[in-house]
């Protein structure tokens, strides 16, 4: 029996609340690129005006993506799982196993 290997439950904890200052930072950088753009929009400029805001969408991207991965990572976690939840859980995978047990205590 010690030689089982050990069984994991594998839970997350993420919240709302966990990822709300990331999403105001997010929005306030929209919102700063689309001044900007409207700053440099003019007759002469458009071109100048689309391109900062791709670049400001291009260079911030990345660190949305990594803070939210990172986020996400830090609030999964794996519990190791008793003996009784294990045999609890097994059974109510498997309906089979309901009925191998039953079998060897009538007999």
């Amino acid at each position: 029996m010690d030689n089982e290997p050990q069984k994991y439950c594998m839970k997350c904890t993420l919240t709302f609340g966990d990822i709300y200052g990331q999403i105001i930072i997010w929005l306030i950088v929209i919102f700063i690129s689309l001044a900007t753009t409207l700053a440099l929009w003019s007759s002469t400029r458009q071109a100048y005006a689309f391109l900062t805001i791709g670049i400001i969408l291009v260079l911030s991207l990345p660190f949305l993506v990594f803070a939210f991965v990172t986020t996400l990572l830090n609030h999964i976690e794996f519990v190791p799982l008793e003996e009784e939840q294990t045999t609890n859980q097994l059974s109510l995978d498997n309906p089979r196993s309901l009925s191998q047990k039953a079998a060897p205590s009538a007999g």
